[in-house]
C-alpha cells in the first residue's frame, strides 16, 4: 500500500511585481488503487498542485508537507521523486530533439529501477504497450514528441507510465485535445496500469467526459487555491449540470 499525503500545502509563484500565492492550504490523501478527480475553474490551482508535487522550480512551497509513504517529498530532487514512485503526465508534453522514444523509455526505466531492463523482454514489453495504445511501432524511432500530434503526445505519456509502473500518477488534463477515440484509448491505458499495479491516480480535468472511462473514487472541487468540496462521482455529475457558479458566488 502506497500513500501520498498532502498537508496544508501552500505554494506561490514569482510574477513581475511580487510572489503570488496560488495554493492556500491544500489537504489531500491518495492511496494505492484510488482515483481522485481534481476539478475546478481556470486559475484555481489544479496544475500548480501537480507541478509543485512533481518539483517544478517555477513554484515555491511556502508551507505544508508532501509525504510519500512517510518520506518528505519536498526534500527530494525531481529525479528522486520519480525514483520514489511519482509520475507526472504533463498537459503540454515537451519535445526532446535528438532523443528517440525507444532510448528515452529505456533510459527512464533504467533510472527508475537502478538497472537496465533485459533487452529481449523490454522490446516485447514496449511493443505490447504500443499496440495496446494503438501507436505505430515507427514512433519508437522518432524523437520524443517531435512532430507528434496532441493525441500522440498524450499516448506517449501513458506509454511511459505503463512501462515505468509508478506508485502514484498525476495526470494533468490528459484529456485536453483528445478526440473520442483517443480519449478511450488513453483512458483504457490508465485503467490497465491501475488494474495491474494498484496505481493511485490524481486526475486533473475540467470536464466530466474522461470520468465516463476512468471512474473516480473521489471528486474534489478546487476554487481559489483550496479544496472547496469533496465527494463521489455524483459531485462530478452535479458540476456538469451546474458549473462552478455556486462556489464562485459564495466567495470560497
Amino acid at each position: 500500500m502506497t500513500t501520498l499525503e498532502i498537508k496544508n500545502l501552500q505554494v506561490s509563484v514569482e510574477t513581475e511585481d511580487s510572489a503570488k500565492e496560488i495554493l492556500k492550504g491544500v489537504d489531500l490523501t491518495i492511496n494505492s488503487g484510488e482515483t481522485h478527480a481534481i476539478m475546478g475553474p481556470n486559475g484555481s490551482g489544479k496544475s500548480t498542485l501537480a507541478y509543485a508535487v512533481a518539483g517544478h522550480p517555477k513554484y515555491t512551497v511556502t508551507g505544508g508537507q508532501v509525504l510519500l509513504d512517510g518520506e518528505d517529498v519536498l526534500a527530494m530532487g525531481v529525479d528522486e521523486r520519480a525514483q520514489a514512485g511519482l509520475f507526472l503526465a504533463m498537459q503540454y508534453p515537451v519535445e526532446v530533439p535528438g532523443v528517440t522514444v525507444s532510448n528515452f523509455l529505456r533510459t527512464a526505466k533504467t533510472s527508475i529501477d537502478g538497472e537496465a531492463p533485459k533487452l529481449r523482454h523490454w522490446v516485447k514489453d514496449v511493443k505490447g504497450a504500443m499496440e495496446a495504445l494503438r501507436m505505430d511501432p515507427a514512433f519508437a524511432e522518432r524523437n520524443v514528441n517531435e512532430g507528434f500530434s496532441g493525441g500522440e503526445k498524450k499516448r506517449h505519456e501513458i506509454l511511459q507510465m505503463e512501462l515505468i509502473e509508478p506508485k502514484i500518477a498525476i495526470l494533468d488534463e490528459t484529456d485536453s485535445g483528445l478526440d473520442v477515440d483517443a480519449l478511450k484509448v488513453v483512458s483504457e491505458g490508465v485503467n490497465r496500469v491501475k488494474d495491474k499495479t494498484g496505481l493511485g491516480v490524481m486526475l486533473i480535468t475540467h470536464y466530466t467526459r474522461i470520468l465516463r472511462y476512468i471512474q473516480p473514487d473521489y471528486v474534489h472541487v478546487f476554487v481559489n487555491g483550496r479544496v472547496a468540496e469533496s465527494g463521489g462521482r455524483d459531485l462530478a455529475d452535479r458540476l456538469e449540470e451546474e458549473g462552478y457558479d455556486r462556489f464562485l458566488t459564495a466567495g470560497v
